[in-house]
């Protein structure tokens, strides 16, 4: 019996990367159709990746109950089910987000006079690292990575707070901006969520691997590390 729960928990905590993988992918697609004024990209990412991370939540979650239920199982097992339970529902959140910034593509091509888009792709390197981290820290129970991903927030944060002042700078300049302006602040309020929700798988490597609750202390963990 236990053998054979100990696959199971194998097979899902697979089937949570693969859900990370398609998670990075709208993410990824969401970004480069915004820099590169792809449409086409931005569509993937509302039409095939989105629904297909929204089915993974659901089965996941259903095994995740599943297991609770027939299993009971305790401490480190437990925390692991737990966590997944949470991790699943940050990853459905940030495909949500990627399919927001998708959807503001459409809004930024209509604006026949494009402005460079500032800092926008540093902040989206930064949030796609955090994504991308926060997984590499679930799979190979690495908590120092897990710590990194908390204090790159900050660093994700500072650039949003950038982007937003070089933004609404320009719409004083140019009032005709405005409309493509706050597409823009959109985006950046966007991928700075993503980065929260980074952040919360970070935590929750955390919680599994050491026991330890960090939610609601990121910034004190960050001051240690």
């Amino acid at each position: 019996m236990r053998k054979h729960f100990v696959e199971e928990l194998e097979d899902l905590k697979q089937r949570v990367m693969y859900m990370g993988g398609m998670v990075e992918t709208a993410v990824h697609r969401s970004v480069h159709a915004l820099i590169d004024r792809d449409q086409s990209l931005a569509d993937s990412v509302i039409r095939e990746i989105e629904p297909e991370i929204n089915a993974l939540e659901l089965q996941l979650d259903q095994d995740c109950l599943r297991l609770l239920a027939l299993q009971q199982p305790m401490a480190v097992d437990l925390r692991f089910l737990a966590a997944v339970l949470r991790i699943t529902n940050d990853l459905e959140r940030i495909g949500d987000l990627a399919v927001n910034i998708a959807q503001a593509v459409g809004r930024l091509l209509a604006n026949p006079t494009p402005r460079p888009l500032v800092d926008f792709p540093l902040m989206a390197e930064r949030t796609k690292w955090m994504v991308r981290a926060a997984l590499d820290a679930l799979f190979r129970r690495d908590v120092a990575l897990a710590r990194q991903v908390l204090i790159t927030d900050d660093e994700v944060d500072a650039l949003r707070d950038q982007i937003f002042r070089d933004i609404i700078q320009h719409m004083i300049q140019a009032p005709d901006t405005v409309e493509r302006g706050l597409s823009q602040i959109f985006v950046a309020r966007n991928l700075e969520r993503i980065a929260d929700h980074a952040t919360n798988v970070a935590e929750d490597v955390i919680f599994w691997v050491e026991g330890v609750d960090v939610r609601h202390h990121t910034h004190d963990h960050a001051g240690q590390s």
